[in-house]
């Protein structure tokens, strides 16, 4: 009993699964505030909302882009002196940023008042102040992944996502949830979290003392070619989002985030690895070991697609039961259901494009992936422009959003073959093997016991 009870305590101490099991607790606060909000606000809500939440969603990534990336690559495996320094700088170039969205937000805010269109009225007014409050807990996420502290990432997302969640069910029970009621929980559960993480000391703001020029040039010049990696898979769900709510309408909308809000079932392992995965590459690279972070690259990227066929498989199965569960009955008979086996079919190039990105930038090439951004954006467009001309569907956005990822792979396959040679499709044969030899001692380890 004291052995089974260690082995789990090793397992839950692992930095993969505690990384996985922060951003699982994420998604699944998230589904179920999902649920609630889209039982309670009337369908126009629910599409407004949303488009309030994507244009702040990257706004943040723009942000996340700068700074996550760069702070992981230059803090990982580095004297404490070193780390000091790396941390500052980065809490500087955080602060000058915050302070130019508040500059930008003045004249915003009355222009704001000449504007139809609800969530872009929400967003011109509220987001530097968003920007500013979310920032204690932006950058504490960036110095635990750094420094591998995957068990305070567990309690970050209790504190924010967790206070978020039992506000919205809090409103819903007094049947006071409406669109102000929403916004004002979005702003006081990351002001909650902030204080808490501030109070823990978990930011390193006292850092900023630290802080040295030469270094805050130096992460500001990676860190503005490295925001292609952290957007390249989010610009293109805001760059939909818009046209979707600009031509479609904000009910149609509601209906494409919920056939997408599903892929969380993807993006929690896949968020996961890339989290805990960064440093172990980065670590690699900086050892000079090519063979051995290709490798790592080809396994992770491979591993996680083949686990991701037979979730797919179900999923397109079973989409209208999924469908029903979150959103609930009036949802299954409409658009979702159909969208939400096509996202999943698409997210099955998750995983090479997002791990290729982030190899990318730890061989020191950001550059790729900035004009990566370019090349996808154009290609996003002239995609979702010529089938909503043609079809005018939200299917015709769905479908289009497969043409960007693969110009995406391809652009980022190039550099990293030049940089170690291997073959694409040796990336699912390793990943095959590896997956068979962990199911396999997993397979051993449960007749032991």
């Amino acid at each position: 009993m004291i052995k089974t009870i260690n082995k789990a305590l090793t397992i839950f101490k692992n930095m993969h699964f505690q990384s996985l099991l922060a951003n699982g607790m994420m998604a699944l606060f998230g589904m179920i505030t999902l649920s609630i909000l889209y039982r309670s606000l009337t369908v126009t809500d629910i599409g407004i909302y949303i488009f309030f939440l994507a244009i702040i969603g990257l706004m943040d990534n723009l942000r996340a882009g700068f700074l996550t990336i760069t702070i992981v690559k230059f803090f990982s495996g580095t004297s404490e002196e070193r780390g000091l320094e790396v941390a500052g700088s980065a809490w500087l170039l955080a602060l000058v940023v915050s302070a130019t969205f508040i500059i930008i937000n003045i004249p915003t805010y009355f222009i704001a008042n000449y504007v139809s269109d609800k969530g872009l009225v929400l967003f011109l007014k509220y987001f530097s102040i968003i920007s500013l409050i979310t920032l204690p807990c932006f950058m504490t996420d960036c110095i635990v992944q750094a420094s591998k502290r995957f068990d305070r990432l567990l309690w970050l997302r209790v504190f924010n996502q967790g206070a978020y969640t039992v506000s919205i069910f809090a409103f819903a029970f007094l049947g006071k949830l409406n669109l102000t009621t929403v916004m004002y929980t979005f702003i006081g559960s990351n002001l909650f979290a902030g204080i808490i993480v501030l109070a823990l000391r978990w930011t390193m703001i006292s850092s900023v003392f630290k802080a040295k020029s030469n270094t805050a040039w130096e992460l500001f010049h990676f860190g503005k070619y490295s925001m292609g990696t952290n957007i390249s898979s989010n610009l293109f769900g805001v760059t939909n989002t818009f046209i979707i709510n600009f031509l479609i309408g904000p009910a149609a909308l509601a209906m494409y985030n919920l056939g997408g809000k599903l892929l969380q079932i993807v993006e929690i392992p896949l968020l996961s690895f890339v989290t805990s995965g960064m440093p172990l590459l980065s670590t690699n690279y900086n050892n000079g070991e090519k063979a051995r972070m290709v490798y790592t690259l080809k396994k992770l990227v491979g591993m996680l697609t083949i686990v991701l066929i037979p979730v797919v498989i179900l999923s397109v199965i079973f989409a209208e039961p999924i469908i029903n569960l979150l959103g609930g009955k009036g949802y299954v008979a409409n658009e979702a259901p159909n969208l939400f086996r096509i996202f999943m079919i698409i997210a099955l190039l998750y995983p090479a494009d997002r791990f290729f990105a982030i190899g990318v930038d730890i061989i020191h090439q950001p550059k790729i992936n900035f004009y990566k951004i370019i090349v996808m954006s154009l290609v996003n467009i002239a995609a979702v422009f010529a089938f909503v001309g043609i079809y005018h569907s939200v299917y015709s956005v769905a479908i289009a959003s497969v043409t960007p990822i693969l110009v995406a792979i391809y652009m980022t396959y190039k550099p990293l073959n030049n940089y170690f040679k291997f073959n694409f499709f040796d990336i699912y044969r390793v990943g095959f093997k590896e997956v068979k030899n962990s199911s396999i001692v997993l397979l051993n380890n449960f007749r032991k016991h």
